[in-house]
């Protein structure tokens, strides 16, 4: 009988700790070849609607599945995960998946974090203050000893509602501030997560030692990042090279400009499998790139 998950069921189980032990777990089995995740796939619809579906399969844990949701204007998003079994093709489970996504979302920064940020990064910088931004905080809270950030957004009021609700939540001091430059000031850990279609983060910002999570910007005309951020970032990873080639505009527009080669953009399976170093040294400045798998 096939399970069926709220996303208040789906709550009650789902903790940060077990979606970073769980995607930690899932790149590592990627970088051994035991588990493949093709890049999303979007059909576009009449007035603007899109249908995106991403799928993944694990042979080694014994599941497959997809992640589906459609984007009509006008209307709420709704996220949905299948779950088959790779033995039978049964349907094992149907889940509402739209807090799930964003802590998933989060729990790979935060492994990407725990494999490239410095061990002993402490302070925070977040530009965007949606719900995206709040499981991208809490993820690095878990893998590194943060003690403080701040953070940055367009709108003062959501800021300010931001850095009281999650300071309570995290413990730590989050203070709003009134630019990106601000923001990021000796910051040791850098969260890149909006809606802009323009780069909010610039190079010239950026100082030794620093991790940038980028996550927001995942179609070919959105940068999060100018030129400049991405081409003195010193070790590149994505989460997956392929769908980056085809989203990540971060790297897209440097890669045609010729300030970086995909070459040297590294997959987060191979860091974690350990084919690929995360960092070479601790005045490195390294950025992951998030487009979102399965």
């Amino acid at each position: 009988m096939t399970l069926y998950l709220t996303e208040s069921e789906v709550n009650e189980v789902l903790t940060m700790e077990l979606a970073l032990e769980t995607v930690e777990q899932a790149f590592r089995l990627m970088s051994e070849g035991g588990a493949t995740n093709p890049p999303r796939s979007r059909i576009r619809l009449p007035a603007g609607g899109l249908f995106n579906f991403m799928c993944a399969a694990a042979p080694g844990a014994g599941v497959m599945g997809l992640k589906a949701y459609g984007v009509a204007p006008g209307n709420p998003v709704k996220f949905y995960v299948q779950l088959f079994s790779t033995e039978t093709g049964e349907l094992l489970a149907l889940l509402e998946a739209g807090d799930l996504g964003q802590v998933r979302t989060g729990a790979a920064s935060g492994v990407a974090t725990k494999y490239m940020a410095r061990e002993d990064a402490e302070t925070v910088g977040v530009i965007g203050s949606g719900y995206q931004a709040r499981t991208q905080l809490e993820a690095i809270c878990n893998v590194r000893p943060i003690k403080r950030a701040r953070v940055f957004s367009r709108n003062a009021e959501r800021r300010e509602r931001f850095a009281t609700r999650m300071g309570e939540r995290l413990g730590i001091d989050i203070s709003p501030v009134e630019s990106g430059e601000e923001c990021v000031a000796d910051a040791d850990v850098v969260i890149v997560m909006t809606s802009a279609n323009r780069p909010v983060l610039n190079g010239e910002w950026l100082s030794e030692g620093m991790h940038i999570n980028a996550a927001g910007a995942n179609h070919w005309m959105r940068r999060e990042l100018n030129g400049d951020a991405v081409r003195r970032s010193d070790v590149i990873v994505a989460d997956d090279i392929e769908q980056a080639k085809m989203e990540c505009g971060d790297l897209i527009y440097p890669a045609e400009l010729g300030s970086i080669r995909w070459e040297q953009v590294r997959s987060l399976a191979d860091v974690v499998g350990g084919s690929a170093p995360g960092r070479n040294s601790d005045a490195d400045i390294t950025l992951f790139e998030s487009q979102g798998l399965a």
